[in-house]
């Protein structure tokens, strides 16, 4: 491994961001708490483990200080540009950023419709396709590629870049981001959860841009600094929680996990693996509802997700999260010291692993409930 991949070199720009999301969290707690934006216990109380109001905008100093830290590396090092990743990554991943934190401020405020909350998630996830980050192929694991790449048309061209539509490179990125998006923000129930989730799986996305397969010392820069930017932020996050991170910061998340796994070699599997639980929690959400409930998937949130139901059986609230944790870094490290294979197999793994622990938490529940039964 040479200076480029010393991992001792990504330390600095991993402390930085975490100093300057610190004191960027506490300013916006301030004015959050200032401008009477919080969440309170008694709205959607079924949903609430808080007892008193939280300010919420967390995600914002997430985002801030991802921003300053990129930005000095971008304009003073030549470590982020120049390889890999070009100015116009950057650029689309900033603005879909700054979408998600005006959209997620928004909400937060004057609490908007599912309908208009998602106008800006779409939002942000064309911009990142409009600034050519796109699934070109996927790793076939039983051999080859498949291809997403067959369908391109050129648009215009700036500053001698060209931009092109590549039709289901586009979709795939398109449809991924937004169930990324889409998987912290209904996952955001507990002190600290997406936000520890996003320290695990960005710091296991920065050892995977560092390996021989994928050598992008850029990606792991930008990984080592969102993990930072998560990390200072939990330190207020984790329970009790002093701050949330609010609907942009729930979606921030979920948005930039899936955009390193997709600018780290399209590493889709080894996202799968570290957001694994929280995925299949949610696509059981949307079956139940769909299917048995008969109801929108974005219907009136409520108790019914894995993590509430640790809680309804009696797991610490740190317990709980502390248990997800630890099943996302488990699989995560497993999917670093595997080829495409042997994360296929993990996946069946991992869903065998969901649906014991489903069944474990419903049966406790029932017995909670139904001592007798």
């Amino acid at each position: 491994m040479d200076n480029s991949l010393n991992v001792q070199s990504y330390i600095v720009p991993f402390l930085s961001t975490a100093v300057a999301s610190v004191l960027l969290t506490m300013i916006v707690r301030k004015w959050a708490i200032r401008r009477n934006i919080v969440d309170r216990p008694d709205v959607a109380p079924e949903r609430k483990v808080q007892s008193q109001p939280i300010p919420l905008l967390g995600g914002v100093a997430i985002f801030l200080a991802a921003c300053l830290v990129t930005l000095g590396y971008a304009v003073f090092s030549n470590r982020l540009l120049g390889g890999y990743l070009l100015p116009k990554y950057l650029v689309g991943i900033g603005l879909a950023g700054l979408m998600l934190m005006v959209g997620g401020y928004m909400d937060d405020r004057f609490h908007l419709k599912p309908g208009r909350q998602i106008v800006w998630p779409v939002l942000a996830c064309l911009a990142v396709v409009g600034a050519g980050i796109g699934v070109t192929y996927i790793t076939n694991p039983f051999g080859g590629v498949i291809r997403l790449d067959s369908v391109t048309w050129s648009m215009f061209s700036m500053n001698g870049v060209p931009y092109y539509v590549t039709l289901w490179a586009d979709l795939f990125a398109f449809a991924w981001l937004m169930g990324m998006m889409y998987t912290t923000k209904f996952l955001d129930g507990l002190d600290g959860l997406v936000s520890g989730i996003g320290v695990i799986g960005s710091i296991i996305l920065f050892f995977l841009s560092l390996g021989k397969d994928v050598a992008q010392p850029e990606t792991a820069l930008l990984a080592s600094i969102f993990a930072g930017a998560c990390l200072g932020f939990l330190l207020f996050n984790f329970h009790p929680a002093k701050i949330f991170l609010g609907e942009g910061g729930s979606l921030f998340v979920g948005f930039m996990l899936g955009t390193l796994s997709i600018i780290s070699g399209a590493k889709i599997a080894t996202a799968l693996l570290i957001m694994g639980v929280p995925i299949l929690d949610v696509a059981w959400v949307i079956v139940r509802r769909l299917f048995i409930e008969k109801k929108s998937p974005f219907s009136t949130a409520d108790r019914k997700h894995l993590h509430f139901r640790l809680l309804d059986i009696g797991v610490s609230h740190r317990g709980a999260v502390l248990l997800l944790y630890t099943i996302s870094l488990g699989f995560g490290a497993v999917a670093l010291f595997s080829g495409t294979r042997q994360k296929l197999i993990a996946l069946f793994v991992l869903v065998g692993v969901m649906v014991l622990l489903g069944l474990t938490v419903v049966r406790r529940y029932r017995t909670k409930i139904s001592p007798n039964s």
